[in-house]
């Protein structure tokens, strides 16, 4: 059975009404007549890698279905924030849907362990776990909720940055407002820092950051950049305190309607986008760097260390039984070409 946060849950009417709303436009007038069509929602701009990555997927399944299953893609987020498009997926409103793994915290506790501070050690090491056992054991554990986990997209490493100071030490954080996404694991990770964790939704930012509601913020090079946020907060310090990646899911209720080999496809053809997603988001990642040293922003990278240290309380908190101690383990034991 799913259990969904309060933060989570809204009304049936809505899933009904969204899902209404979503049916007047989901049928591409390109697509081939008999068409099985799915929806598809990423609440990341056109362009953004992981878009990009949803839209190779479609582009394969299509190709490899000989147009027997089409994919309509709702970008931008035109379907809803996050936590509203996973509960019409869970309801079968949505056939896929590219998701944070945040949200689904709530929902399947695995998922906490790849967002926990400090769990990979590099970027390597993160595509290596997620894409191998660790991986599948999480997406598995999607099933019972309602969803079956397809594939990881990369996220990249989250840093702090902030309106006055570089973070070089734990220490640095003290008294400061950090914004944090709405989740609980986040908001301790802040606090056992020295930080006050500052929940605030995403497009609220950048003018808590101008109008000194927040001090600073944590997030990846592109979303920095893409932002604008170093325009009000030109300290970024590279802790790169987590690398939790990002999930294609679909939705259980449409899974079973498929054949056996129409579900092996889309397992495939999904699998076959992260090289492409992953590929953008190389790029990006290197674009948007230049354009934050360009406009001066002062970037560090400290000893993580004493932060790694002071975040032990945070994995003790939530690793709360045998089996996501055992994930957590398995993670961590994965072992990475050149290291």
């Amino acid at each position: 059975m799913t259990h969904l946060s309060k933060n989570q849950s809204f009304s049936r009417r809505t899933v009904l009404a969204t899902t209404a709303c979503i049916g007047l436009t989901v049928v591409p007038s390109c697509a081939p007549s008999g068409a099985t069509m799915l929806r598809a929602a990423d609440n990341n701009a056109e362009g953004y890698p992981t878009v990009e990555g949803v839209r190779r997927f479609a582009d394969l399944l299509a190709e490899r279905s000989q147009g027997e299953l089409a994919v309509k893609l709702y970008a931008g987020g035109q379907l809803g924030q996050e936590k509203d498009t996973l509960e019409i997926t869970i309801f079968g409103g949505l056939d896929f849907n590219r998701i944070n793994l945040a949200p689904l915290n709530s929902v399947a506790k695995e998922t906490l362990v790849p967002t926990l501070p400090f769990m990979f050690r590099s970027i390597e090491h993160m595509r290596t776990a997620m894409d191998g056992a660790p991986g599948q054991t999480i997406l598995d554990a999607l099933i019972p909720h309602g969803l079956v986990g397809l594939c990881f997209y990369d996220s990249g490493a989250r840093s702090f940055y902030t309106t006055e100071k570089l973070i070089e030490r734990p220490e640095d954080l003290r008294g400061l407002k950090i914004r944090v996404q709405n989740s609980d694991l986040y908001v301790s990770m802040v606090e056992v820092l020295g930080g006050d964790a500052t929940p605030m939704p995403f497009g609220e930012v950048y003018q808590g950051l101008l109008q000194g509601v927040v001090d600073g913020a944590e997030n990846n090079w592109p979303s920095y950049e893409n932002t604008r946020h170093f325009e009000a907060a030109k300290y970024y310090s590279l802790t790169r305190h987590v690398l939790a990646p990002e999930v294609l899911v679909m939705s259980l209720k449409s899974w079973n309607k498929l054949t056996a080999s129409q579900q092996e496809l889309v397992r495939d053809c999904a699998r076959e986008s992260v090289p492409h997603m992953r590929s953008l988001w190389d790029a990006r990642v290197e674009a948007s760097k230049k354009v934050v040293l360009e406009a001066g922003v002062t970037v560090a990278s400290p000893d993580t260390r004493a932060f790694q240290d002071k975040v032990k309380p945070v994995w003790e908190k939530y690793l709360t039984t045998d089996a996501l101690r055992d994930l957590a383990n398995d993670i961590q034991a994965v072992e990475v070409s050149g290291e």
